[in-house]
């Protein structure tokens, strides 16, 4: 059966849809799993040994798309996120079944629409695609491995010789590219990384994704680049993920970039807005639940220093643990 999985918006969105890919083509190895994926997340979905086929969405119209779909050949398609657009498409390329969300208009161009009422945030993002699954597998294993994605060293050596890496690596992700509803600021992160300072244990590193010059050049004025290190981003994003995966800890909001480095291996410290939209019941990530440390920041001002208190103070004992 050649399926389709539909999740063409952000990173990590795209890596709550994993799991789904993953039980699909291991319910029956014969399943050929095709993901239609938005341009950035091509590389990441390229680099899965369970995805057959990358379709990319290029926001191309919707003919023209329908007709991608169409050579696919598609016996059934589980859209996670839909909207009018993806969800006429599939209609237009006559997907035998089509699969989806019972929300919104865009649930008319399915003929397998399941309720699952998300706003409730009884479980995961990646939960909740897991279910819809089992519209077309009733008896399908929702069990996928923790990590998922496995690398070689070679990545990661060469980025130890280049910045003189001989300890573990603890990593501040400062930046959030307007996806998350909470973060610290630049100075918070700072003072978070003064902590780890104190622990000669570890080694230091401040990572900024292709976009975050600005802030990559205000973070040199704050710290002592002889002992923290500062890393852009270059390559794919699966280049990063290599990286991550040797980290000891990833401190960061919860955008795609927590993502990645949970699905990667990597322990996190995480944080959420303080809203059950924004929530880490909603939005934690496939990686093992024993590494994920996460933090609600609340909106009014004493609640968020009690918060940031709370984060120094775990940030301590973190790495006291290893040191």
């Amino acid at each position: 059966m050649n399926i389709l999985v539909v999740r063409n918006d952000k990173l990590g969105d795209f890596i709550t849809a994993l799991p789904t890919l993953y039980v699909l083509k291991h319910h029956n190895p014969q399943n050929r799993i095709i993901a239609l994926v938005a341009p950035l997340n091509r590389k990441l979905a390229e680099s899965c040994d369970f995805i057959d086929e990358v379709i990319i969405d290029n926001g191309e119209d919707i003919l023209a798309l329908a007709l991608k779909l169409k050579h696919a050949h598609i016996d059934a398609s589980i859209t996670l996120f839909s909207n009018t657009r993806v969800a006429l498409v599939q209609w237009i390329a006559r997907i035998p079944i089509r699969i989806a969300p019972a929300t919104k208009i865009a649930q008319i161009f399915y003929n397998r629409r399941i309720t699952q009422r998300r706003s409730e945030v009884k479980m995961g993002e990646f939960e909740y695609n897991l279910q819809l699954t089992r519209a077309l597998f009733p008896e399908i294993s929702l069990d996928f491995p923790k990590p998922l994605f496995h690398f070689d060293e070679d990545i990661f050596k060469t980025f130890c010789e280049e910045f003189t890496i001989t300890k573990p690596i603890i990593a501040f992700h400062p930046g959030f590219g307007g996806s998350s509803d909470a973060n610290w600021t630049l100075h918070e992160y700072v003072e978070l990384v003064w902590i780890a300072q104190e622990f000669e244990s570890v080694d230091i590193l401040m990572t900024f994704g292709p976009d975050e010059e600005k802030l990559y050049h205000e973070a040199q004025e704050l710290v002592d680049e002889r002992r923290v290190k500062l890393y852009r981003s270059r390559g794919s994003v699966v280049d990063f993920a290599a990286l991550l995966s040797r980290f000891r800890l990833f401190v960061s909001t919860s955008t795609g970039t927590y993502h990645l480095a949970s699905a990667s291996g990597c322990e996190t410290f995480t944080f959420f807005g303080d809203s059950r939209f924004a929530s880490a019941l909603r939005w934690k990530s496939i990686g093992e639940e024993s590494k994920q440390h996460h933090f609600m920041i609340p909106l009014e001002p004493k609640g968020r220093a009690e918060m940031f208190e709370q984060v120094k103070q775990e940030l301590r004992n973190f790495l006291s643990a290893i040191a």
